[in-house]
This record gives structure tokens, C-alpha cells and sequence, in this order.
């Protein structure tokens, strides 16, 4: 699970994120997403259950919270890039967010 994904897992952990608003980072190692909420505490409220399931996961998110936005950055730092972690976490904030 902490492995650099190949071309094939990256067709099948990143390229359906990507196709649902997620972004390749400026370096290919890393996916973007820019989520926007009604108000602060909601933005808040939705960080906080994304912690509890990084922690969960032992995958943390690069992000940052400004009123109602939180940008976030995934990328498995321990493998240089992208991993199974990164689109599962991914996919568990898309859900978070719904």
C-alpha cells in the first residue's frame, strides 16, 4: 500500500480522482483539489473528520483553510510520489465533503 503506483495503478487509484476535479500538481508526484464550503465552521467541521480518518489511515494531507476554502495536496512523501494512500484518502474526502 506504500508503494509508488505504476502507470497501471496510477489508471486505477489517481486517473478517476483526476476526472472528478482532482489535478496533477505542477510535478506529477502530487494530486491538488480545492474544496469550497457555506461557511467556516462547515469547512472546519469537514477538516476535522478528514483528520480523524488520515490518522486512521497514517496518511496525512498537505492543506490549507481560508474561511470557507481548503485547498488540499496529496502525495506520499515516503515513495517519492503518488500511492494506493493517496487515493484513498482522496476518495474518503470526496465522500466527506458530499
Amino acid at each position: 500500500m506504500n508503494e509508488l503506483l505504476d502507470e497501471a495503478g496510477f489508471e486505477l487509484h489517481i486517473r478517476p480522482l483526476i476526472d472528478d476535479d482532482w489535478k496533477l500538481s505542477e510535478s506529477p508526484t502530487a494530486i491538488e483539489k480545492e474544496y469550497k464550503f457555506k461557511s467556516f465552521i462547515e469547512a472546519f467541521s469537514w477538516m476535522t473528520k478528514c483528520a480523524i480518518w488520515a490518522e486512521k489511515l497514517d496518511h496525512h494531507p498537505e492543506w490549507f483553510n481560508v474561511y470557507n476554502k481548503v485547498k488540499v495536496k496529496l502525495t506520499t512523501h515516503d515513495v517519492g510520489g503518488l500511492s494506493i494512500k493517496d487515493g484513498t484518502l482522496a476518495k474518503k474526502m470526496d465522500s466527506l465533503a458530499e
